[in-house]
């Protein structure tokens, strides 16, 4: 028999999921990562190198989100100017994500300089400092964000004074840890708390949101989902190719980064299944020694839309992607789906 919905209950159910979420009565899903962001809707775009935009990241923000630029692969100055061209889109709070690994001095100077709302961080070195990035953040007025693959790696964070914390399980496309995205979120949220968690990894729905939110999160950062919309830089063709994905069809491998001659500490890559990887696999020291010839190669397969010959990067959320649709309307489906599941199909579970 489906319980009578009093308030008494209603309390009951928010403390069996965590109290990572509350749907106010006008039906938007407040947490503590909106709370201390000013945003609408507890959803985040992944700062993905090449895959954000100014179009891209102002279209989330103004969408209620919070939208993520890339900047590791920008010099201080083009960082300035793609603030400015963000700007110029939205007043919406956003943030600018720095891989630390790789990151530079002008690099940061240049983010902190411009006083986005957010600095996203993510793969640090193990001798970086990050008490004092984050310190610096914060001396200039913005929060942190930062993004870990294991429960250590965010308290670590947390210890450091990071303001939100994003736990990125194996799902995910591009750099990813080894563990699962159901795993590593409630491990970082009970491991960090009280502060907020964003789950990430495999979400591209609001079945996702939701999950997330019962797993402790205080809401989701979204990448494979945002490459295939109408504001995504991405090429059309490979949009096309994430909507006819089965989820079925991508690889974690290091290929990548031994093809582009990057190391990143501690991370592995999930990318598409397609021609120049099963080229490659298994011969990791004659693409060493080609690495010139074959990596120029796969930019211009990138720049001219030639999926087989291409290094794309994509999650196993993949496989929920019927459509390329603007991104408010993904946001504006995926909260009200999550709103539906957590009001209605949910507490109808509960029974004396």
């Amino acid at each position: 028999m489906a319980v009578n919905w009093t308030p008494q209950v209603e309390q009951m159910w928010w403390v069996l999921i965590g109290k990572s979420c509350r749907i106010q009565n006008e039906g938007v899903i407040r947490t503590a990562f909106t709370d201390l962001l000013g945003v609408d809707h507890p959803i985040a775009l992944a700062g993905m190198g090449g895959g954000t935009s100014p179009d891209l990241v102002a279209a989330v923000s103004k969408a209620g989100g919070l939208g993520i630029l890339a900047a590791s692969d920008a010099e201080a100055g083009t960082i300035r100017d793609l603030i400015a061209q963000i700007r110029d889109r939205t007043d919406k709070p956003f943030g600018v994500n720095l891989l630390l690994h790789g990151a530079d001095d002008d690099q940061v100077r240049a983010v902190l300089d411009a006083r986005p709302a957010v600095l996203s961080t993510a793969w640090p070195r193990d001798d970086q400092d990050l008490r004092a990035i984050f310190t610096s953040a914060h001396d200039a007025g913005l929060k942190v964000m930062h993004m870990v693959p294991t429960a250590a790696d965010g308290a670590r964070a947390a210890e450091a004074g990071a303001d939100v914390i994003v736990a990125q399980g194996t799902d995910g496309g591009g750099h990813i840890g080894l563990v699962g995205t159901a795993v590593v979120v409630p491990m970082v949220a009970r491991e960090v708390d009280p502060v907020p968690v964003l789950a990430a990894g495999g979400i591209a729905d609001g079945r996702g949101l939701a999950a997330m939110l019962a797993f402790g999160s205080a809401g989701v950062l979204v990448g494979t989902r945002f490459l295939a919309t109408t504001e995504s830089p991405l090429h059309e063709r490979f949009k096309r190719a994430i909507v006819e994905s089965d989820g079925d069809d991508t690889i974690v491998t290091d290929l990548a980064d031994i093809m582009v001659g990057v190391d990143w500490p501690g991370a592995v890559e999930r990318v598409a299944r397609n021609r120049v990887v099963e080229r490659w696999l298994g011969r990791a020291n004659e693409l060493r020694r080609r690495r010139e010839e074959v990596q120029a190669r796969m930019r211009d397969a990138r720049r001219g839309g030639d999926f087989d010959e291409a290094i794309v990067y994509w999650g196993q959320s993949a496989g929920l992607i019927k459509e390329i649709v603007p991104v408010a309307k993904v946001i504006a489906d995926m909260v009200g789906e999550a709103e539906t599941i957590l009001r209605d199909r949910l507490p109808s579970l509960v029974v004396k």
